[in-house]
């Protein structure tokens, strides 16, 4: 026989197997019958393995349970990392209104315009600092490192070398940076001079490029002992910066504090089960712990059956004079599986972290919040896999699946067109409006127009502006919109939409379908899952 001949089944009912084969060579045919059952039996559903040899679903079992404790662990770090995050954002905007003279919010940008005027910040900044504790209303103090308070330091930074006249339009300058800086310590705030008489210190404003004072706060966070949880010592490292880089006439004033977070040495909580809640969290941890290692284990053991199941079927045609397609070889590699074992290895590693950090060994919220957030998207996405089985359900797993690699080369072409409107809007409209002031704002505010955002903001503030850029900003977003708005999103709805219907016509007409080499091998085998055949060592078997 011809080797283009394919696997032929004729379907019989009875008590025994009604798997029967015609193959080119004339194989082995119980061999081929066992393997076709073994392959339908692999692609079955939990329920229907459950029907064939009364397996238990206990991969979605696990995953079930996962997706409740996973997200009780996550809800859990979640308020703990909010109390965190709110605690230094309410310290940041103390600091600033304690520190920054006439600080009026962050909705305007604080600058300085005159000398005087810096002379009075950078004072206000100073006498605040040593007056601290009797104007904070928070539990702040000062930093002290083996009995002595840290120091309070005021640098400046400026060209080593400059002589500018604008009025000759003149300048000779040496643009190596040097910096300059002094200590003053709150011990001897009595003997502190008012600024700009202390020492020796002066600020050479045409050769300025910015004034830093840099101080350090302590704090406790009390707020978690609301919770059973042991509070947590911080030190603020605090920074204050008059940038004069662009040399305007304008001095930008900004604030920033860094924060470390650190075991307190030393306290006691009376009447508290912070204690016993830590242990409580601790034990439930290792319960996410094991139950993943559970299902890490399960579903490396399916994935290695999977594998093993290929070699078999690949061996099997191959001694047919037959070829196994890497379409066909991929189905024995569960990408849902892969999912799951990942979110599995990122929930245990969060795990980890998250204990090390409730004990006070580690304080970066930041790596655990990013392992135990894309863990717990996994999981949940990993549910759709049973769902999945149902077809119904099964409707979004298809289309995405089958307009994945329309979507990919059709958003690799609208990213090009977008790519080249940031380029020509950053360079073009940069100067005259502060959306396009850098290449990312650019970008964002390209982004917010195509959701309908920023639109007439992005219009009212070029209005003022020169009669050529007018003109050139109106062609610029109008055909940005058109194009964006009107036709590229259009036609990514419309690929989703064409694939959706496709999906569901095939699902109508499923005798139209077209299966691959191994859906035929496996639809040659017509066991229903009922059958006893799947759970007998040895099944009998009928060669036609």
């Amino acid at each position: 026989m011809s080797e283009q001949e394919v696997l032929v089944a004729s379907g019989s009912s009875g008590s025994v197997s009604s798997c029967s084969w015609a193959v080119r060579a004339d194989p082995d045919c119980q061999a081929a019958e066992e393997l076709g059952r073994k392959l339908k039996y692999f692609f079955m559903s939990p329920c229907e393995k459950y029907r064939a040899r009364g397996r238990r679903p206990w991969k979605m079992m696990l995953q079930i349970l996962k997706i409740a404790i996973i997200t009780s662990q996550l809800v859990s770090f979640g308020l703990s990392n909010e109390m965190m995050a709110s605690f230094e954002a309410e310290n940041l905007l103390t600091f600033r209104h304690l520190f920054l003279k006439d600080y009026k919010g962050s909705s305007t940008p604080h600058a300085v315009y005159t000398k005087q005027e810096v002379y009075d910040h950078v004072n206000y900044a100073i006498m605040r600092y040593l007056n601290l504790q009797n104007v904070t209303l928070g539990n702040h103090a000062f930093e002290t490192v083996n009995g002595e308070v840290t120091p309070l330091s005021l640098c400046q930074e400026f060209y080593r070398h400059g002589n500018i006249s604008p009025g000759n339009e003149t300048f000779d300058i040496d643009p190596h940076v040097d910096e300059e800086c002094m200590h003053i310590y709150p011990v001897n705030s009595m003997e502190y001079k008012v600024f700009p008489n202390a020492g020796n210190f002066t600020i050479h404003f045409k050769r300025l490029l910015s004034v830093n004072i840099n101080m350090k706060v302590k704090a406790i966070n009390l707020q978690t002992v609301r919770h059973d949880e042991l509070p947590d010592c911080y030190n603020f490292n605090i920074m204050i910066v008059f940038d004069n880089r662009a040399h305007s006439g304008q001095i930008r004033v900004s604030l920033n504090s860094d924060a470390e977070m650190n075991e307190c040495k030393d306290w006691t909580i009376s009447d508290s089960n912070a204690v016993s809640h830590f242990l409580l969290i601790v034990l439930f941890d290792s319960l996410v712990m094991v139950v993943c290692l559970l299902s890490l284990g399960l579903c490396s053991r399916s994935v290695h059956a999977g594998v093993h199941l290929l070699l078999e079927y690949v061996r099997f045609v191959s001694e047919n004079h037959g070829t196994v397609s890497w379409a066909d070889r991929m189905e024995f590699i569960n990408g849902w599986y892969i999912l799951i074992i990942l979110s599995d290895l990122l929930t245990i590693t969060g795990s980890v972290l998250k204990i090390c950090i409730q004990s006070k060994e580690l304080a970066d919220y930041n790596v655990c919040s990013i392992v135990l957030g894309t863990s717990t998207v996994l999981v949940w996405l990993g549910v759709l896999r049973y769902l999945g089985f149902f077809r119904k359900y099964n409707v979004l797993i298809l289309t995405l699946r089958a307009a994945l690699p329309n979507v990919v080369r059709f958003s690799f072409c609208a990213v090009l067109i977008y790519l080249s409107y940031c380029f020509c809007g950053w360079i073009v409209l940069g100067p005259h409006h502060e959306n396009f002031r850098s290449f990312n704002t650019v970008a964002y505010c390209l982004f917010s127009m195509i959701n309908g955002d920023e639109i007439y903001s992005t219009f009212s503030k070029l209005r003022e502006r020169s009669s050529l850029v007018w003109f050139f900003s109106r062609i610029y977003i109008y055909s940005f919109i058109s194009i964006f708005t009107y036709m590229v999103l259009s036609l990514f709805i419309a690929i989703i939409t064409e694939t959706y219907e496709n999906i569901k016509q095939q699902q109508k007409n499923q005798n139209a379908v077209a299966f691959s080499d191994l859906q035929a091998f496996i639809s040659t085998c017509n066991d229903p899952p009922a059958m006893d055949t799947y759970t007998l060592d040895k099944e009998s078997s009928s060669c036609l």
